[in-house]
């Protein structure tokens, strides 16, 4: 029998490699410094002023915007009219219930450890293009909301707040998105990182009002790869997570129903996120950080332009 041929990443982005750093900064930093920071331009690229056209002088208008060149060539009054472009918002949405707090063996990093890197370096890279950015953390009901913001100084209180969650409970995600819809006044891209473990008509209809407010919506789905396959052989504890008991089972009769079930619910949540036009990304936490960065700024950017 042959073995499977080891995987090889790049040290700097190996999820094993960063679970030795002690601190979301620390992780953060390693990521920006050896990833993000070597990038070149950014999709999140947001904010310009572009001449558009000009109009004729109306009474009551702004005589700054008059354009003196043209009035010398033809002695009438002219508007330069610019564009109405305004700095890019992302909104951070990090789900820190309690089934986020699973890693199997085989995983580096935790669910959460793994989504608070991501979001740490995606705020950074919000942050270095100038725009703002914000974050919520949420389980069963919204645990903090901090007002996005365009100050390079505001990395330090989102990884603050990253780096305080405790973990206790369930989640509810439908409720949470519908209340986000109406909190986030201001269209924006709004990035949820979560394990999803909830009911699909629940989340897809929080997903969905979040699509109605003209957010552009990105979901990226993070598992442990032993969610994915479940590798279990021989009779197991599994410890209950999210206020569900201990249950001892035989992994071998489970198996095929278990992978059938997580397929089932996979193609369902990205059936919905293609009908309201929502990217959805499968995120394991055995992928190197490099890998699934890449592939979503690769993403954004050919889809934006």
């Amino acid at each position: 029998m042959t073995s499977k041929p080891e995987k090889h990443y790049p040290t700097s982005f190996d999820p094993r490699t960063l679970a030795k750093l002690q601190g979301l900064a620390l992780r953060a930093r390693h990521i920006v410094e050896g990833y993000v920071a070597g990038l070149h331009r950014s999709p999140y690229r947001g904010f310009s002023i572009e001449f558009a056209e000009h109009r004729e002088y109306a009474p009551g208008d702004d005589l700054r915007y008059v354009d003196w060149k043209v009035f010398g060539r033809t002695d009438k009054f002219y508007l330069k009219q610019y564009e109405d472009e305004t700095n890019l918002i992302c909104y951070l949405v990090l789900d820190v219930s309690e089934s986020m707090l699973y890693r199997s063996p085989g995983a580096g990093l935790s669910k959460l450890e793994y989504a608070q890197c991501l979001a740490a370096a995606m705020a950074w890279l919000v942050l270095h293009q100038q725009d703002a950015v914000g974050l919520v953390t949420f389980d069963d009901q919204i645990r903090t909301n901090v007002p996005p913001s365009s100050n390079a100084s505001h990395l330090r209180t989102l990884l603050q707040v990253m780096e305080d969650v405790r973990p206790v409970a369930k989640t509810a995600t439908g409720p949470i998105f519908h209340e986000l819809a109406e909190r986030f006044r201001k269209r924006g891209v709004v990035l949820i990182l979560s394990d999803l473990f909830d009911n699909v008509g629940s989340l897809m209809a929080g997903l969905k009002h979040l699509s109605h407010r003209r957010h552009d919506v990105i979901l990226l789905h993070v598992l442990d790869p032993a969610e994915l396959e479940f590798p279990f052989r021989n009779p197991t504890m599994f410890q209950g997570l999210e206020q569900f008991p201990e249950l001892l089972a035989d992994p071998r009769s489970l198996r095929k129903a278990y992978l059938q079930e997580i397929e089932r619910f996979r193609t369902e949540v990205q059936k919905g996120c293609r009908r309201y036009e929502m990217d959805y990304r499968l995120i394991r936490t055995d992928q190197p950080l490099d890998m699934a960065l890449s592939k979503y700024l690769a993403e954004r950017s050919a889809r934006v332009r």
